[in-house]
């Protein structure tokens, strides 16, 4: 059984004010809530060193998905990574800029674009993938295997309950 943590302390100090029913989601969505802190610190630290951030390796990694032709147009590139349309604009800038994708106009389509990934851009993300593998298993060391997979199936499962069927 693991230490009492930090959510441990603010449920026992909301529990003098709240019912147990009403702070109970919290010893779940609390912890992910800090997990997912650490989680970027992780990966801003293990991105940060070839000049990325986790936005952007994110980009790259949606278009590393998108199929065989690895295209996408802008708005499925911000509905897919829950962003503001002003947010992937930027972000694309960026990576165009540095060589990492190109926007080409749409073949059917005169007012749309589609982005693709480059070469550079492929290697950066491999690069980034690796650097960041080993700090992530460091991360999840405390748990078996098993635990792994059980908490992996877990956490699909409550996402799955919050996002559309199909949300790829």
């Amino acid at each position: 059984m693991a230490q009492p943590d930090w959510t441990d302390a603010l449920l026992n100090r909301l529990a003098a004010t709240r019912s147990a029913r009403e702070i109970e989601p919290f010893e779940v969505t609390a912890r992910v809530s800090r997990l997912s802190l650490h989680i970027a610190r992780i990966q801003e630290e293990s991105f940060g060193r070839l000049g990325l951030n986790r936005g952007e390796v994110g980009v790259l990694a949606a278009l590393m998905l998108a199929g065989p032709k690895q295209r996408l147009s802008p708005t499925q590139l911000f509905k897919g990574l829950m962003l503001s349309s002003a947010g992937i604009t930027s972000r694309l800038d960026r990576l165009e800029s540095r060589g990492y994708l190109k926007r080409t106009r749409h073949a059917t389509d005169r007012r749309s674009v589609l982005v693709e990934i480059t070469e550079s851009g492929r290697k950066v993300l491999d690069q980034a993938i690796t650097a960041d593998a080993r700090r992530e298993a460091e991360a999840v060391a405390a748990l078996s295997r098993t635990e792994r997979r059980d908490l992996a199936a877990l956490l699909r499962k409550l996402i799955a309950g919050l996002e559309p069927a199909g949300a790829i």
